[in-house]
C-alpha cells in the first residue's frame, strides 16, 4: 500500500533539515521509493497507480520548488529523496546545476521523451508539457483580428489590451528566455519593454482568464490546462486560444520532470519510477491536469484534445537551453520595467 506524506518543507540549515527528513520519511533501510515533488497536480493518483503496477511503495514530500532543492542540497549524502519531481524548465536546469542530479543511462527514456524535452547530459527529463499561449474573449475579438506572436503583444495597438503574469512567476520566465535565445537580448528587451507597456500585471493565470472572460482583457498570455481546467467547470466560458508562431518557430512549450537524486538510496527504483511516468503512467500523469503528454506516442486527454487539438507546431528549443537562462530573463525582466 502506498504511504503518503504531505508537509511543507522549510529551507533550513543542514543539520535541521536532516532531522527534518528523517522524521517525514523513516530510515535509510526502508525499501520505500521517496519522492520529493514541486508538482502537486495528479501526483497521488500517480503515486497510488505506479505502487499498484511494480509493488514499489512510495512516500512523497510536497512544497515550494526552491525550499525542495535547497533542503535536497542541505541533506546532502543523508537526503532521503531518491527522486525529485518538479514543473518549469528553469526549476529542472537549477537543480541540475547545483548537483542534485546523477545522469542516468536509460534507453526507455531517450525513446518515450523527445531530444528537445530532456537534459542533454541525462540528468532530468520531461514528463508532461505545458503550453504557454494567446487566449482571448470570443465576445469581443474576432479570432481574425488576433494577434499571432508574443512578438506582436509588444505593439502600441495592444496597449491597455493584454493581461499578463507578473515576472516573479517561473512560466513567464521561461517564455521571456525563450525570447532570448531566438532573438538576442538586444531585440528581447524591446520585446519585454513593449509587453511592460502595453499589458496589466496579473499574480495568477486563472485571474487572467477570469479577467480576458468579463472583458476586462481582451487577450491574455496562460498555461493551456488552466484554461482547460476553467473549461471542464464552465463549458460556455466565452474564452478560446490560438497557438502562437505557427508561421515561424511554433509556440513555447515548458515541461514538469524530474530526475534522479546524486545521493538517492534507491537509485534503480527511481529510474524505473521515471521511466514508468514516460510510458505506462503517462496518462494517469497528464489527465487530471490536462497537459499534453510528453511522450508523443501517448494521446492527450479527451478535453483538450477536443478543445485545443494535437496538431500545432511546437517549438524546438531544448527546455535546457531556456531553463538555463531563466537568470538573464529575470534580469531583462527587471530592467525592462516589467513588474
Amino acid at each position: 500500500m502506498t504511504t503518503f506524506v504531505r508537509r511543507s518543507p522549510i529551507a533550513v540549515l543542514a543539520v535541521v533539515a536532516m532531522a527534518l527528513t528523517a522524521a517525514a520519511c523513516g530510515g535509510d533501510d526502508s525499501d520505500t521509493l521517496k519522492v520529493y515533488s514541486g508538482r502537486h497536480y495528479g501526483i497521488e493518483t500517480a503515486f497510488e497507480q505506479f505502487t499498484e503496477d511494480t509493488g514499489i511503495d512510495v512516500e512523497f514530500l510536497t512544497g515550494n520548488d526552491a525550499e525542495l532543492r535547497e533542503r535536497i542540497a542541505a541533506e546532502g549524502e543523508d537526503t532521503k529523496a531518491d527522486a525529485y519531481i518538479t514543473v518549469d524548465a528553469g526549476n529542472l536546469a537549477a537543480a541540475a546545476d547545483d548537483g542534485l542530479f546523477r545522469s542516468i543511462d536509460s534507453p526507455i527514456l531517450d525513446a518515450a521523451i523527445p531530444a528537445a524535452l530532456r537534459d542533454p547530459e541525462d540528468r532530468w527529463f520531461g514528463l508532461a508539457v505545458r503550453v504557454r499561449t494567446i487566449i482571448y474573449n470570443t465576445d469581443e475579438i474576432d479570432a481574425a483580428d488576433l494577434p499571432t506572436t508574443y512578438e506582436e503583444l509588444a505593439e502600441p495597438e495592444w496597449a491597455g489590451r493584454v493581461c499578463m503574469r507578473n515576472s516573479t512567476n517561473v512560466y513567464q520566465q521561461s517564455l521571456v528566455a525563450s525570447l532570448i535565445a531566438e532573438h538576442g537580448e538586444e531585440e528581447a528587451l524591446r520585446i519585454v519593454e513593449g509587453w511592460a507597456d502595453n499589458a496589466e500585471i496579473l499574480s495568477n493565470d486563472v485571474l487572467i482568464i477570469e479577467s480576458v472572460a468579463d472583458g476586462l482583457c481582451e487577450i491574455g498570455l496562460v498555461n493551456h490546462y488552466y484554461l482547460g481546467r476553467a473549461l471542464e467547470e464552465t463549458p460556455d466560458l466565452p474564452v478560446d486560444l490560438i497557438w502562437a508562431n505557427q508561421d515561424d518557430r511554433g509556440v513555447h512549450v515548458n515541461i514538469s520532470g524530474g530526475g534522479v537524486t546524486t545521493y538517492s538510496k534507491h537509485p534503480e527504483q527511481a529510474q524505473q519510477f521515471l521511466e514508468w511516468l514516460a510510458t505506462d503512467g503517462q496518462d494517469v500523469l497528464v489527465s487530471e491536469n490536462h497537459e499534453y503528454p510528453a511522450n508523443p506516442d501517448v494521446p492527450a486527454e479527451p478535453l483538450i484534445a477536443t478543445e485545443f487539438g494535437v496538431d500545432f507546431v511546437r517549438d524546438e528549443l531544448n527546455a535546457s537551453v531556456f531553463g538555463s537562462l531563466n537568470p538573464d530573463a529575470v534580469r531583462l525582466m527587471d530592467e525592462a520595467g516589467y513588474s
